[in-house]
């Protein structure tokens, strides 16, 4: 047990001594959960469904088939964050097979000189978090060289973009949050994975998110204007991973957030940054909406493990499950 998760040693004993024993899951996929109206072995129950749906309908070469989606390294890069965040080995678990070849897939679509995943920087952001994820917890020689290849491309995409932000492409001289919200995460990743990311990176991009803030707390797509649940969501969680949540910029882009309802557009989307955003915020705020969010998701899951999206249901699965996975706390991206 690594120093890091000491702190849980009390909770553990109390789950050995007391929780009802179970045959069909590993010891340390147990739930470091606050207070929830569900049992542990219940969300773990809903959470193993989407897992084993999400195992079964890999391909051999690593991605999903549902189009276009599926097949894009970015959706396998969460996917595979779905998978390390459950708790199990990596390396010889029940998953092992499917991580190593969400791992070939990533890694054959890195390009070797510049290190550019996929074809967008949406692409690249996620599966560039999927490998920081993965540093460190998968016996695999590959990772290190080519988490440091993405996260150099993103600090040069940044250093040439006049917003010091991000867009579509590398290349890009504007940007957007949602975008820059993926190249952020990474880099706090990356950084808790133990790679030398700069503060002034950081710094630069907190500036670009606070210049599309509106005055009511929101975050918009380009600009302040436009401001929406999902973009808010992404704001809150960049301003908390950068522990500004003393800011007067974060506690009113939280008041918008609460104010903000879940809609169809974007649905998932909004699970997968809404239920880090608050987690992040406080144990009282985290506890009302994981206990909702884990109500809901037990009734739109499917009997075959998955749920419905926009985006398709490897997408629609992973995040659901990303926003399940803050019950376990194994990943140090989802650690407060």
């Amino acid at each position: 047990m690594s120093f890091r998760h000491l702190h849980y040693l009390p909770l553990l004993l109390w789950v050995l001594l007391f929780a009802p024993s179970t045959m069909e899951q590993p010891q340390a996929q147990q739930l470091f959960t606050d207070q929830i109206d569900l049992a542990a072995t219940e969300v773990d129950r809903i959470y193993v469904k989407g897992l084993q749906f999400l195992s079964g309908s890999q391909s051999e070469r690593g991605n999903w088939n549902d189009r276009p989606y599926g097949m894009e390294p970015g959706v396998v890069g969460l996917t595979l964050v779905s998978i390390l965040a459950h708790g199990d080995d990596p390396n010889h678990g029940p998953y092992a097979l499917t991580v190593s070849r969400a791992l070939d897939f990533i890694l054959s679509e890195q390009n070797p000189r510049t290190g550019y995943i996929g074809r967008t920087m949406y692409n690249h952001g996620f599966a560039t978090l999927a490998l920081a994820e993965a540093y460190g917890s998968v016996v695999d020689e590959r990772i290190g060289p080519a988490l440091e290849l993405a996260i150099n491309l993103i600090l040069t995409s940044q250093s040439n973009n006049p917003k010091n932000a991000w867009r579509y492409s590398p290349e890009s001289k504007d940007a957007d949050t949602t975008v820059s919200g993926a190249q952020m995460v990474a880099l706090f990743a990356a950084r808790n994975a133990g790679l030398s990311v700069p503060q002034e990176a950081i710094e630069k991009g907190l500036e670009y998110f606070l210049s599309c803030q509106s005055t009511d707390g929101g975050f918009g797509y380009t600009s302040a204007s436009g401001p929406n649940g999902p973009r808010t969501a992404i704001g809150c969680l960049v301003l908390a991973l950068a522990k500004r949540k003393e800011t007067a910029a974060y506690q009113s882009a939280f008041t918008f957030l609460k104010r903000s309802t879940k809609s169809s557009s974007y649905y998932h989307y909004f699970l997968y940054y809404g239920s880090q955003a608050f987690f992040h915020a406080s144990p009282e705020e985290w506890n009302a909406w994981n206990r909702e969010n884990i109500a809901e998701l037990k009734q739109a899951q499917n009997s075959d493990g998955s749920w419905d999206g926009q985006f398709g249901s490897t997408f629609s699965t992973s995040a659901s499950l990303l926003s399940l996975a803050l019950n376990y706390r194994f990943l140090p991206i989802y650690e407060r």
